[in-house]
């Protein structure tokens, strides 16, 4: 945990936005894999770390506004519970840890609330996406399981966005241990690499550095030669020479703070022309955009820069044509480049999207665009000083969608198919690295950028 007057202050700050009613954050319960003894990995639920701080199961926290009250509902540990954890701490003890002297039983947690509900007060609470936390909820509130997230506080989750969004130094700590950690994934990967071994091999023993930071990987590794599959989980190809693997993995610390790194290496340990041509288009893309990334800049556009440094590489390697500039209007960049540019990260690898990336990523000055591609960015909001977003350009030769394209005739005055379809195996490539915004500018986060270069990539493959 961080020092105790941190959630102090946080609970305060929220108070100081939410102006009455009662604030519910609900912590998660244990899950289990396959009974009920045998669960995953505990994991508290990101709202409440933030402004608790404690990571363990069963526990509610409540702060009443009218009241000025912060009070902290669950269980003090039992014979049973000693006999197999160990002496544990009260909830007195936990209590205090988090700056909050109310303590009470799990099961006085629904009294309060119905109280709470009889005198028509409001019950704020953010949109429940686990199931048992929707079946406690319902519960608790009296509500259908199924209208829960029409009932959720929109007045709350504008507040906890505007709360989390600039990180605190604290926070940015964490994510640096995280992306320190993830630099480690990164490179073993590297090194691991080679013809004639399965994926699997290569994400078992990388995953394996994230556990013994004392932490877990902070999303599902995405690793496959099959690299134009953007989120491709499955790890069951031997690696073929001639082809690239395509890492997208990140590392959560034991607080929860999460890393989110992407790299393209070419199987052989050596770049051939055809791949380095694609890949060094990457690279200037990712490399323009934290160049330009800064307070006051919208990350849309921001996108869009990078977009259009994307048409550009690919009409220099002759398949795309035309002007770029109407090109990435109308939308022909993402044949090739059909995500976003990043999103936000903290406690979340995408920070805050149970929140709703509306929410999150776009505000009253800036909506979503509905155009194919574009319609992917995560975050087009105005940036500010501490956030920390990901940078994640990317190519890919995606056959179904080419076929798509050339038999529609979608921005057939921009795509040269005769040249693209000589690409079809080609793969992808996506080259990410995480910042943080600052006064003037942004810094990356980590000690050490992951080797990104043609040369770096190259000598670390090779050791």
């Amino acid at each position: 945990m961080f020092r105790t007057d941190i959630y102090i202050n946080r609970r305060n700050a929220l108070r100081n936005l939410v102006p009455s009613g009662v604030i519910l954050f609900l912590g998660h319960a244990e899950s289990p894999v396959n009974y009920p003894g045998n669960t995953y990995r505990f994991r508290q639920d990101s709202n409440f770390l933030y402004f608790f701080g404690l990571n363990l199961p069963r526990l509610a926290g409540v702060i009443d506004i009218e009241e000025e009250t912060d009070c902290l509902y669950g269980d003090d540990p039992d014979i049973e519970d000693i006999i197999w954890t160990g002496n544990l701490p009260s909830m007195e003890e936990l209590a205090a840890r988090a700056g909050i002297s109310s303590v009470w039983p799990y099961r006085d947690l629904r009294i309060k609330l119905l109280s709470a509900i009889r005198k028509g007060r409001k019950i704020h609470f953010a949109p429940p996406y686990r199931g048992d936390s929707k079946i406690i909820l319902s519960e608790l509130l009296g509500i259908r399981i199924g209208e829960l997230d029409n009932y959720a506080s929109k007045k709350l989750i504008r507040s906890i966005v505007q709360l989390r969004s600039e990180k605190e130094p604290c926070e940015i700590e964490e994510i640096e241990k995280a992306c320190d950690t993830g630099y480690e994934m990164h490179t073993l990967a590297m090194r691991l690499c080679k013809p004639g071994i399965f994926e699997y091999q290569i994400t078992g023993v990388m995953e394996g550095i994230a556990g013994a930071a004392n932490g877990m990987t902070s999303f599902p590794s995405i690793q496959s030669q099959n690299s134009e599959i953007l989120h491709n989980h499955s790890h069951n190809n031997i690696l073929q020479s001639g082809k690239m693997l395509v890492t997208d993995a990140g590392a959560e610390t034991y607080m929860g703070y999460a890393s989110d790194f992407t790299r393209t290496i070419p199987v052989d340990g050596k770049f051939t022309a055809k791949q380095l041509d694609i890949y060094n288009i990457v690279l200037a893309a990712n490399n323009l955009a934290q160049e330009i990334a800064k307070p006051g800049t919208f990350y849309f556009d921001v996108h869009i820069a990078a977009a259009k440094v994307i048409a550009e590489g690919l009409k220099n390697v002759g398949l795309m044509k035309g002007d770029v500039d109407d090109a990435v209007q109308s939308g022909a960049h993402a044949l090739f480049f059909p995500h976003g540019l990043g999103h936000m990260m903290g406690l979340d690898v995408h920070d805050m999207e149970d929140l709703g990336e509306k929410y999150v990523g776009y505000d009253d000055e800036i909506q979503r665009s509905t155009q194919f591609g574009t319609a992917n960015l995560r975050l087009g909001r105005r940036l500010k000083k501490n956030f920390v977003l990901t940078v994640e350009p990317g190519i890919y030769f995606i056959p179904a969608l080419i076929a798509k394209w050339e038999t529609e005739k979608i921005n057939s005055s921009f795509i040269n198919f005769r040249k693209v379809k000589e690409y079809l195996d080609f793969g992808g490539i996506r080259l990410e690295d995480n910042i943080v915004v600052t006064d003037e500018g942004c810094r990356r986060l980590g000690q050490k950028r992951i080797p990104i270069t043609k040369e770096e990539v190259e000598e670390e493959m090779n050791k």
